[in-house]
């Protein structure tokens, strides 16, 4: 559609309660000395810097990039106890899974993360039999403590109701269970602003460019912003590198002569407009240990992923004709033709999971996290997934109160001591927000249903913020895009609440414009032009 796109007029100024501009910022960070000084605000570093705030650490996080701006916003989407891991007889870890699972689901951040329903289609010829999978899903279920229903077999029939794109030629039988979904950048964000709330000091789109050191310690690092090249340091007692695909070469920069720790492997995946309605994701075997999703997802479907050894530089991960060749035609086996036509897709994307250097292919490498520290001391953190990121979190606490030259431990709680089940900012029921935003909204002001479902499920009770900056600038309810539910109010509350500053912090990561194929030349003059109203 061509629908011209109205500009807010309003927004000039910084919100109430806004997050102070880089500059302040960068004054905080450099004239004080942390205890812990967090490099990388993905997945990994995000929960340390939680966690350490929690614990009373004075904590700084920086990211070259922006917060979950690579690997992290670049993952499936799920948050589930891994139905593969089985065949491994990995029981134990799907169960400490599941447990994180239930308690992001229903704890912490029930606002964010969403139950769904998946099929695991069983063609004639397929990798795995309908006895096989049927005690597979069923073993998966009781590890849930059937808390998301019994895992169990049904028939193509019913499956098909259910999933009108399922592909029924060959299908014996279905198996089914639950697990959840969620949206990773909001994730990171929300967990960015939990640190915050926490006392940590956080700075996205400021690179390292070398570490300081102290009678061979590292000590802290040097750093310049990406925004006007301003450069300052920030002083640590302690420093970790969590910066996943790039953590060796941060590595390098303590000590040189550091052999590799990790290797990576690419993971694609492709977003398509949905023709069919989805009542379920699917899971289908495409070998013994790999599996291909077609996942309902921001009401699109995103399909993956790939498995793929990655030796380039990360900075430059794509997903490439041939990965998305590759995506389609698996999915072909469990979808039909006509849900999968290339003219239907929006968006590609590409991230690098890292995994525990070794022999051996990546598909069957193992998914945990790798904890070493460096010459300097400086402590590296790479690999874990978002199911379990509460738990890293905490593991690398602990880590650094047992270090035996460690004098953070007489000035941090126990991690034993912190809030196990704190929320995430925003914690409500979804359903009961998206209500009150219909029905409490001021006289004369209109709320779309689909806006209001959206900004529930990305915000949870702050979107009340963005409903009081509607009420005082009514402009800002118009929706950016005339196809996506987003409106203007959230470009102004990323600026001034969520550390965006560019148009694709705003447009791929805090909301999900570009994953629609919104992102038109006309939206992003017009977010860029917000965003430049307020001066760093």
């Amino acid at each position: 559609m061509n629908t011209p796109l109205r500009v807010p007029t309003l927004g000039m100024r910084p919100t109430v309660g806004s997050n102070p501009g880089r500059a302040e910022t960068r004054d905080l960070l450099a004239r004080a000395t942390y205890d812990l000084l967090v490099i990388g605000g993905g997945i990994l570093g995000t929960s340390v810097a939680w966690h350490a705030a929690q614990s009373g650490l004075r904590v700084a996080m920086v990211d070259a990039g922006d917060f979950a701006g690579a690997t992290s916003s670049a993952s499936s989407k799920l948050v589930h106890g891994g139905l593969r891991y089985l065949q491994t007889g990995a029981v134990r870890l799907v169960a400490e899974n599941h447990h994180e699972r239930r308690v992001l689901a229903n704890d912490v951040a029930p606002h964010l993360v969403n139950p769904l329903t998946f099929q695991v289609p069983i063609y004639r010829k397929g990798p795995h039999g309908a006895a096989k999978l049927g005690a597979g899903v069923l073993a998966y279920s009781a590890l849930s403590a059937f808390r998301d229903g019994v895992g169990k077999v049904i028939t193509p029939a019913r499956a098909a109701a259910a999933n009108p794109a399922l592909r029924t030629e060959g299908l014996r039988a279905v198996a089914v269970y639950g697990d959840h979904q969620m949206n990773d950048a909001r994730m990171a964000v929300m967990t960015v602003r939990a640190a915050v709330d926490a006392g940590a000091v956080v700075l996205n789109h400021a690179e390292v460019t070398g570490l300081r050191f102290n009678r061979g310690r590292v000590t802290g690092a040097e750093l310049r912003d990406r925004r006007d090249g301003s450069e300052f340091e920030v002083n640590a007692r302690l420093v970790l590198n969590a910066t996943g695909p790039w953590v060796d070469r941060l590595r390098r920069l303590e000590d040189p002569g550091a052999a590799p720790s990790v290797r990576l492997s690419k993971g694609a995946h492709l977003v398509l407009r949905r023709r069919s309605p989805w009542g379920a994701a699917m899971a289908t075997p495409i070998d013994r240990y790999r599996i291909t999703f077609a996942l309902p997802w921001e009401d699109q479907l995103l399909l993956g992923t790939t498995d793929e050894p990655y030796e380039g530089d990360p900075s430059e991960v794509r997903a490439t004709e041939a990965d998305i060749r590759q995506i389609l035609d698996e999915a072909a086996f469990s979808v039909r033709g006509a849900d999968l036509s290339p003219d239907l897709m929006t968006y590609a994307f590409a991230g690098l999971r890292v995994l525990p250097g070794g022999p051996g292919d990546v598909e069957s490498a193992k998914r945990e996290t790798v904890l070493s520290e460096g010459r300097g001391g400086m402590l590296s953190v790479a690999g874990g997934k978002w199911t379990t990121y509460r738990h890293i979190g905490r593991t690398v606490l602990r880590k650094l109160a047992q270090r035996a030259d460690s004098a953070l431990v007489e000035d941090m709680e126990p991690v034993t001591s912190l809030v196990r089940r704190l929320p995430l900012p925003g914690l409500a029921n979804p359903n009961a927000v998206a209500h009150r935003l219909l029905v409490d909204r001021e006289p004369g002001v209109r709320m779309d249903p689909l806006t209001a479902r959206q900004l529930a499920t990305h915000y949870g009770s702050l979107s009340f913020d963005l409903a009081r900056l509607v009420a005082e600038r009514p402009e800002l309810g118009e929706r950016i895009h005339p196809d996506g539910p987003e409106i203007w109010a959230q470009v102004v509350y990323a600026r001034d609440h969520e550390w965006a500053v560019t148009a694709d912090d705003v447009l791929r990561r805090r909301t999900t414009l570009t994953v629609r194929g919104l992102d038109t030349p006309g939206v992003r003059r017009r977010v860029e032009s917000l965003l430049a109203e307020r001066p760093n």
